[in-house]
């Protein structure tokens, strides 16, 4: 059976997705560190990896919005596991018409659009197949719209939820960093709930409410709220918009990516 790890590098985080077949086993989180040495990364990747592939051979695959680690990356998987990972940093050759993927970034710029926004709409379009607003939050907390036909039309981008509270931290000296975390009540007794009130509900009513200015513009009123992202799970069951929870929706964009571009892209 064809074992694959799909790995999502991102501004702050890597999220690494082990496939066995079309089944996600393993999943972890690692920091983006562009000071990492290739020998670190394959030691890290070996210590994850090793022990629950027992051997067997890997593929690798990578979907990058950050191309200074990008071959460092591919460097330490080579000396982890003796294998050249494909790498997926720029989509718009892979999804325009004529494409090897079933999708097309209908957009002014295709080749600004993210290989993650890119790798969440061939996700949503082979596992759903319905109108989408994929809400990634991330280090930038994005909004994607993609048809059922697997048409990205584009989207908003706003400041990922860490980045409004350590901002705000930073230049306000006498307010304290907070943890992300639902408050216990909306109403702060003290300077530390009531940041960690604002924080968390800003969030929360900012994705009902820009997802609602979604719907009414596209005209697309039933589209399917989905959530995705290392957050999506704490933040999400607090929205009223949100439909559907998928927090690794790009690791299975990656391995449909792999799997439908074979051999013609090597890797």
């Amino acid at each position: 059976m064809r074992e694959l790890l799909a790995i999502d590098l991102g501004n702050t985080e890597t999220v690494l997705g082990l496939f066995r077949g079309r089944d996600l086993v393993h999943h972890w989180r690692i920091a983006t560190d562009v000071q990492r040495t290739p020998d670190e990364l394959a030691h890290i990747l070996g210590h994850l990896v090793s022990d629950r592939i027992a051997g067997r051979p890997l593929k690798g695959i990578i979907g990058s919005v950050v191309p200074a680690v990008e071959p460092i990356l591919i460097r330490g998987f080579r000396r982890a596991f003796d294998s050249e990972p494909r790498l997926i940093s720029d989509p718009a050759p892979l999804a325009t018409d004529g494409g090897p993927l079933p999708i097309r970034l209908d957009v002014e710029e295709p080749h600004t659009v993210g290989a993650d926004r890119m790798l969440n709409t061939l996700a949503a379009k082979l596992m759903y197949g319905v109108d989408i607003i994929a809400v990634d939050l991330g280090t930038a907390t994005t909004f994607d719209c993609i048809t059922g036909e697997g048409v990205f039309l584009g989207g908003v981008i706003s400041p990922g939820p860490r980045a409004g509270i350590e901002g705000l931290a930073h230049q306000a000296s006498k307010l304290p960093f907070i943890d992300l975390v639902p408050p216990v009540t909306v109403i702060g007794r003290r300077t530390e709930d009531c940041l960690r009130s604002g924080c968390f509900y800003a969030i929360v009513d900012g994705i009902d409410g820009m997802t609602r200015r979604i719907k009414e513009e596209w005209g697309r009123p039933d589209a399917v709220v989905l959530a995705t992202g290392g957050l999506a799970g704490l933040i999400a069951p607090h929205c009223r918009a949100v439909d559907i929870v998928e927090p690794y929706l790009t690791l299975y964009g990656l391995e449909i990516a792999d799997r439908l571009l074979g051999d013609r892209e090597g890797g």
